[in-house]
């Protein structure tokens, strides 16, 4: 899976930028099981990345919750 950039998330409606952040966290969850095994070799910097893409993602959700306020 590739790095999603800002501008594209922005383009998803809620519903998809909620399905993708379940998808996100469930990706993370694994990478950190493995790393937690000892088995991740090559995708430890996937950690980092995942985690800043959940941010993204919860980030454009609770700007658009305070606009339609």
């Amino acid at each position: 899976m590739g790095r999603m950039k800002l501008n594209t998330l922005r383009e998803f409606n809620d519903e998809d930028l909620r399905a993708k952040l379940l998808e996100l966290k469930a990706d993370l969850s694994k990478l950190k099981s493995e790393s937690a095994k000892g088995t991740l070799k090559k995708e430890t910097g996937n950690i980092k990345w995942t985690r800043r893409d959940i941010a993204r993602i919860i980030t454009i959700i609770n700007e658009r919750k305070s606009v339609k306020k």
